[in-house]
């Protein structure tokens, strides 16, 4: 039979809660005449029960959390110090970056590991729910929480009795034991228990003269004397463990098995081998979701029925949301824990994963949260309330994740473009949106959206790539990217281009990092993504109509706005329509070194996208004169392709040379030549340097910048 684990928490720095945890585990030693482990967990007093029992391991519980396997009685003899009355101990390393490195699911696993070993495991947890406290209090049978007649001390312990009960602790499982009690205090213990509205499971008196005797002599009380208030006390909690016998009776309520229903029942590894299944990040097995989303929504009916989340969610005071999730939360709990959903929800994992999924629709984006968190997963896109795929490592999957119904694939839709100003709705069925993080979203709803309403969620990296990202995941070669710094810094007129997906605006991102960060920088997009790292950046955004109509702002009156706030760098995120024009005279009438990205599939097919954007503008112009302008205006094109294995590559470095006749001449600089697809399915090939040394390269030269020629040789691709 497994050994128990008993957790002892303090409510705050203070209350004793070390004397307690190192004295309990000699009185169940010597009481129980068994061995007893205790463990310091505690992430802030390091060392304090080294002190307290005079007990040094030889190894510390990072060093625990390492052991790999089930650990042995051989372990434990070499990781532990060992007293003769049956306790054995093992501390906290003594610096703080030791213990950050301690991995929380280890010592889970160490922890349980022990239970086959000792039959009482007592754990001095500390006072603050970080990643140690929590893993070793989801392990535990039973968690004491120490506290005093100090007015802060019992206001702290109601908070993490509240915060415990909204993790699903079971009230049982939390037990209060009041230290230092002194009869006739202002604050009794009968008031404490009223404020806590349960019964404390232990007063322990003060007893100054026999801990400080102990503390001097740097042993446990219960070591060498039983005598005392304290040490009977703590003896009266030993025996009082015993008689009630409620740990055997907490052993099934607080060990739970992971359903089937939790995990997804699906057992294989991911491709970002994180050693979680799809099923266990992103949901259920489908199979058995028929129920659990019936109950999930007689849960949400009842939660709307007694908040209007409707004026909630909307709340841009951050204090605001904060105390509408803790109020959430601790309602979700309560309907949860009704009657009625016990039959579903056997077990705590079960518990939490439906109160999970219940705050995620009422706060957040419901199945989807997941996959935002998830820094593997590149694209999201909802097809209809039943159909969610996912981008990973360049491929799209299907997620086993469901909406309830597509009115709540609606609500989530409007839950992100409210904040905005957007609106979506019959007469304007689709809208481009953007989440806080910056990530793109694009959404279509019926009747436009046959199939249901339909997201499209581009997510951005969290940290801002540079030209060293480009080069580490093979996008280009370091002499790619030294010739585009070159570009940018010379101020030249640089065209992205690409097909959807293929990395224009994270391209983009990056070629502008190289602009100098005196200069002044305007951004027009109609949804901002764009992310420079410049101190001076001016961003501007469209505005879709009103209601009536009217009101709407579109890239090309930007672009208009932007040549009168003196502009050293002019970046449209996408030219799609008559702005194209504008941005051409921009580059044509002092504003140099300007950007902007289009979608075609070759830097010649770009430059017959641009012709046709420019004819959108409806100025007249001949083909020859659009000809021309492009050709004067436009320095190079780079062209960014996503392959066939889901990889992103700069495939085309390509100069602008000038017009002749009628044809706007073009000239590669770089090229990426695809050579086959290895054994993994990646496709193999090399760049290449076509030797050609731009126009500018010599204009740049003759004023006196050395240019390395070395980047030209084809020798130094790769």
């Amino acid at each position: 039979m497994a050994g128990h684990i008993i957790s002892i928490v303090g409510a705050k720095g203070g209350v004793g809660k070390s004397m307690v945890a190192a004295n309990l585990a000699f009185a169940m030693a010597q009481e129980n005449r068994q061995k007893v482990a205790l463990i310091d967990a505690d992430a802030k007093a390091l060392g304090d029960q080294s002190l307290i029992t005079s007990l040094k391991s030889p190894k510390n519980l990072k060093d625990l959390a390492d052991v790999t396997g089930a650990i042995s009685p051989q372990i434990v003899q070499s990781h532990f110090a060992h007293h003769r009355s049956g306790v054995s101990f093992v501390g906290m390393p003594n610096e703080v970056s030791i213990v950050e490195q301690i991995s929380a699911d280890g010592l889970g696993r160490a922890l349980k590991s022990l239970a086959q070993i000792f039959p009482i495991i007592i754990v001095d947890v500390g006072s603050d729910l970080n990643f140690i406290s929590t893993k070793v209090l989801e392990i535990s049978t039973l968690i004491f929480i120490v506290s005093n007649q100090d007015m802060l001390a019992v206001n702290q312990t109601k908070r993490l009795l509240s915060e415990l009960a909204t993790m699903l602790f079971p009230k049982e499982m939390l037990q209060i034991i009041l230290n230092q009690v002194v009869k006739g205090h202002p604050l009794g213990a009968e008031m404490i228990e009223r404020q806590f509205n349960r019964q404390s499971f232990a007063q322990i008196p003060k007893d100054d003269v026999n801990c400080i005797q102990a503390l001097s002599k740097s042993n446990a009380l219960l070591s060498y004397s039983r005598s005392g208030p304290f040490a009977e006390s703590i003896l009266d909690i030993t025996r009082k463990l015993k008689t009630t016998n409620i740990l055997v009776k907490l052993e099934a309520m607080n060990r739970p098995q992971i359903s089937a229903k939790s995990t997804g029942n699906v057992s294989s590894l991911n491709s970002s081998g994180s050693g979680k299944s799809d099923g266990q990040r992103f949901g259920m097995n489908p199979q058995a979701r028929d129920p659990w989303t019936d109950c999930k929504a007689r849960v949400h009916r009842q939660l709307v029925e007694e908040m209007d989340f409707k004026k909630a969610v909307n709340d841009d005071d951050p204090k605001q949301k904060n105390i509408l999730r803790e109020k959430t939360k601790k309602l979700v709990v309560d309907i949860i824990s009704k009657e009625e959903f016990k039959a579903l929800l056997k077990t705590r994992e079960d518990t939490n994963q439906m109160l999970k999924e219940i705050m995620d629709e009422a706060l957040g984006l419901g199945p989807l949260e997941d996959m935002l968190a998830d820094p593997s997963v590149t694209e999201i896109m909802v097809v209809g309330p039943k159909k969610i795929y996912y981008e990973q490592g360049g491929k799209n999957k299907l997620s086993n994740v469901t909406f309830t119904n597509d009115r709540q694939v609606l609500t989530v839709i409007e839950r992100i473009v409210s904040p905005i100003g957007r609106r979506i709705d019959e007469k304007t069925p689709y809208v481009d949106a953007r989440l806080p993080n910056g990530s793109r979203v694009h959404a279509v709803i019926p009747p436009c959206a046959i199939d249901g309403c339909t997201i499209t969620i581009r997510k951005f990296p969290e940290n801002r790539l540079t030209y060293k990202d480009l080069i580490q995941y093979g996008s280009a070669t370091q002499e790619m990217a030294d010739f585009l710094r070159i570009a940018v810094e010379a101020r030249r007129n640089i065209i992205v281009s690409g097909g959807t997906g293929s990395g224009k605006t994270t391209l983009i991102n990056i070629l502008g990092g190289f602009i100098p960060t005196n200069e002044r920088i305007i951004t027009c997009e109609d949804s901002a993504e764009l992310n420079f790292p410049q101190d001076h950046v001016v961003r501007l955004e469209t505005r879709p109509p009103s209601l009536e109509g009217e009101g709407e702002i579109d890239i090309r009156t930007l672009v208009k706005q932007t040549l009168r706030m003196k502009p050293d760098r002019i970046v449209v995120g996408e030219c799609r329509g008559g702005e194209a024009l504008d941005m051409l005279q921009a580059m044509n009438t002092g504003h140099d070194g300007s950007m902007t990205t289009v979608h075609s599939n070759s830097p010649r097919d770009a430059i017959g996208r641009i012709e046709t954007l420019v004819q959108y503008a409806g100025a007249g112009l001949s083909p020859r004169s659009i000809k021309e302008m492009i050709s004067s205006a436009v320095h190079l094109i780079v062209q960014q392709t996503r392959l066939e294995d889901g990889s992103r590559k700069i495939v085309a470095v390509t100069e602008v040379s000038g017009l002749q006749g009628d044809v706007i001449t073009l000239q590669d600089v770089f090229t990426y030549k695809q050579e086959g697809i290895n054994k993994q399915g990646k496709i193999v090939g090399k760049f290449q340097a076509s030797g050609f040394i731009p126009k500018f390269i010599e204009q740049l030269e003759r004023k006196g910048y050395r240019i390395p020629r070395g980047i030209f040789n084809n020798t130094n691709a790769a």
